[in-house]
């Protein structure tokens, strides 16, 4: 690939304490995320994509290693510092959408903007055209509760692209939803990609989904490999 990496991880290490044993979850991590990838992080049930996630994402710190996200070591970074990183150049799906119950789909998509206390016309353009990009325009004055899972998934897609992310991280994001929903929702996530150019890292058990992005990372062992889904 001719780009620099977007994201370059190097011998990242976690370790957690279980009474008087420490348990290695990450033993040394290193791989590297290219603009515009669409990786699939795949491993066992428990054995660390979503803490992997976490750590990237700055909302753990690490025990050792490098994160560095277009150059910059955010390991490194104080509080305050990880929590712009994170508003600014970062955007998150979970497996549960997390929307906020007392705030329509079109608030919600707006939160992240309204942190940054950008003007309110470019915060609702935005917003408008995410939610129209994942077919919830039609939804965007519905509370989370009149939402059926899929289109509260794509509203917590729209919402983790409001401020354009440089990297989007999604742990199971089809782990609630039945199969076409999922596969829905994933077709948004690759055209999205493709036509904008953003990169995601998604955490899955779901091969349907390792099979249509670019490369495929396994986690196992507190390593991780790439591999082929085929293998």
């Amino acid at each position: 690939m001719t780009d620099n990496p977007l994201l370059r991880v190097t011998d990242l290490k976690k370790l957690y304490m279980s009474g008087p044993t420490e348990l290695e979850v990450l033993a040394g991590v290193t791989f590297s995320v290219y603009p515009g990838e669409v990786i699939a992080l795949m491993g066992p049930s428990g054995v660390g994509k979503t803490t992997l996630l976490n750590v990237i994402g700055a909302l753990d710190k690490p025990t050792a290693g490098t994160i560095e996200l277009e150059g910059q070591n955010i390991a490194e970074l104080s509080q305050k510092e990880l929590a712009n990183v994170r508003n600014r150049s970062m955007g998150f799906v979970f497996q549960f959408h997390h929307l906020l119950p007392e705030f329509t789909a079109r608030e919600n998509v707006l939160i992240p903007g309204l942190i940054q206390q950008k003007p309110t016309e470019a915060q609702e353009n935005r917003a408008s055209e995410l939610l129209k990009e994942f077919g919830v325009d039609s939804r965007s004055h519905h509370y989370p509760h009149e939402l059926s899972g899929g289109e509260k998934q794509r509203v917590a897609l729209a919402r983790a692209l409001m401020n354009n992310p440089v990297l989007v991280l999604a742990d199971e994001p089809t782990g609630n939803l039945d199969r076409k929903t999922g596969a829905k929702l994933i077709k948004s996530i690759l055209s999205f990609s493709r036509e904008h150019r953003q990169t995601f890292v998604i955490a899955t058990h779901d091969e349907v989904i390792a099979q249509q992005a670019d490369r495929v990372l396994l986690l196992e062992g507190g390593m991780i490999r790439e591999t082929d889904i085929t293998e």
